[in-house]
């Protein structure tokens, strides 16, 4: 089973774009990978108030809360 949503997650990068350090995840979700990457551009406009050489926004996967919920029950009995 695939993810149930993309977000962005916005980087910032030391020069030339290494060692980058998560900044912030935007909250709007996406039902696809092309549906986030399309996105990007902007929320590397709307979201350029960081102070760090370069940003980078990145589409990360993510799983639907119920899904997440229970995965973290089953850590919890696990423990």
């Amino acid at each position: 089973m695939g993810p149930g949503y993309f977000v962005i997650a916005i980087l910032g990068c030391a020069d030339g774009g290494s060692a980058c350090t998560p900044v912030t995840t935007l909250e709007a979700r996406y039902q696809t990978a092309a549906q986030c990457s399309a996105a990007t551009g902007a929320a590397l406009i709307e979201h350029n108030d960081f102070d760090f050489p370069t940003l980078v926004a990145r589409c990360r996967s993510g799983k639907p809360a119920e899904a997440a919920e229970k995965a973290l029950r089953a850590h919890v009995r696990r423990s």
